[in-house]
């Protein structure tokens, strides 16, 4: 039996080491806290807080979809063991929501980041009137997060509560420098042109705090794994005649062929841009951190939509 309980342990070690990194200074010392983090963009800002101090964990793989991710039964036990679990909630990791619950009625200590922010719901008819749990597009949410994920992580036993402190203070800075520049980019561009479509409904809480028009989604619904009917694309066909759309955005996460079906049914002159929206990129590829996925993505937004004419419907 004893023999039996060593070899879990190791394994539920050689896994901790195996998920560890996407945390941007993740520890792998076995002697320190252990925080599990659903999502890799808030792994990596949970890294960017716990620095040395605790071993960060995220469940998450670089370029999947939040919305339908799950996790093996390893990792759900390494969610039972740790010190802090943290999730985006709101809806959000719809594919591993049980295991979320199962830790909290285990008595894992918990953060939930959408209990800390301003919520919206979803702008569409078609979500119902849901909450939106993308608030990582608003650079300003993510710093109330990481205001309460100070307070929460310097709680830990076995952290310096000064180091956490101090690695807080550094990346709000950093924050805070990202929101100015996503401020200068957007205000020059005409507000005519600040309409956004996507392969869903995404990008609410960036309309909200810099003032873009929502147009619609490709994708129904506050989910991506809804699909379009042809009603549907019909509709936003319609809306975006409307609004003169120069670019439709899809995300990296998702395929853009829906995307592309629209800009062929519209008849109307647009560019498919790709934006990093729902999940952080392997190291090179753009989006490896969360401050380089909000800093590509507006300059792509701002290329995308600042400088080009309204299109008229082709004859």
């Amino acid at each position: 039996m004893i023999g039996r309980a060593l070899a879990g342990a190791a394994g539920l070690a050689a896994l901790a080491l195996a998920l560890t990194g996407c945390g941007a200074a993740a520890s792998t010392s076995a002697d320190r806290p252990q925080i599990v983090v659903t999502t890799n963009i808030l792994g990596d800002v949970v890294g960017e807080i716990t620095g040395t101090q605790a071993q960060v964990t995220t469940l998450m793989k670089r370029g999947a979809d939040p919305h339908s991710f799950e996790i093996s039964a390893q990792e759900a036990a390494l969610m039972d063991a740790a010190a802090l679990v943290v999730s985006n909630g709101l809806g959000l990791e719809e594919g591993m929501q049980q295991h979320l619950d199962r830790a909290v009625e285990r008595g894992v200590a918990s953060f939930v980041a959408g209990d800390h922010i301003d919520v919206l719901d979803y702008t569409s008819e078609d979500a119902g009137g849901a909450a939106d749990p993308h608030f990582w597009t608003d650079p300003g949410r993510m710093i109330d997060v990481v205001d309460a994920l100070e307070r929460e992580i310097a709680g830990i036993d076995g952290v310096d509560a000064a180091a956490i402190t101090a690695n807080a203070d550094a990346y709000r800075a950093q924050l805070r420098d990202v929101d100015a520049e996503m401020t200068a980019t957007f205000a020059a561009i005409p507000r005519a042109h600040r309409a956004l479509v996507t392969n869903h409904h995404v990008f609410g809480y960036l309309a909200d705090r810099f003032d873009f028009r929502l147009v619609g989604a490709v994708i129904p619904g506050g989910t991506t794994l809804a699909a379009p009917s042809a009603a549907d694309l019909r509709t936003l066909t319609t809306a975006i005649e409307d609004a003169g759309v120069p670019t439709i955005f899809a995300e990296s996460s998702q395929p853009d062929r829906l995307v592309q079906v629209l800009a062929a049914e519209a008849g109307v002159d647009v560019d498919v841009v790709e934006l990093f929206t729902e999940s952080l990129t392997a190291p090179g590829d753009g989006a490896d951190t969360y401050l380089a996925m909000m800093r590509e993505n507006t300059l792509r937004i701002g290329q995308g939509l600042g400088s080009q004419p309204t299109h008229e419907r082709a004859p």
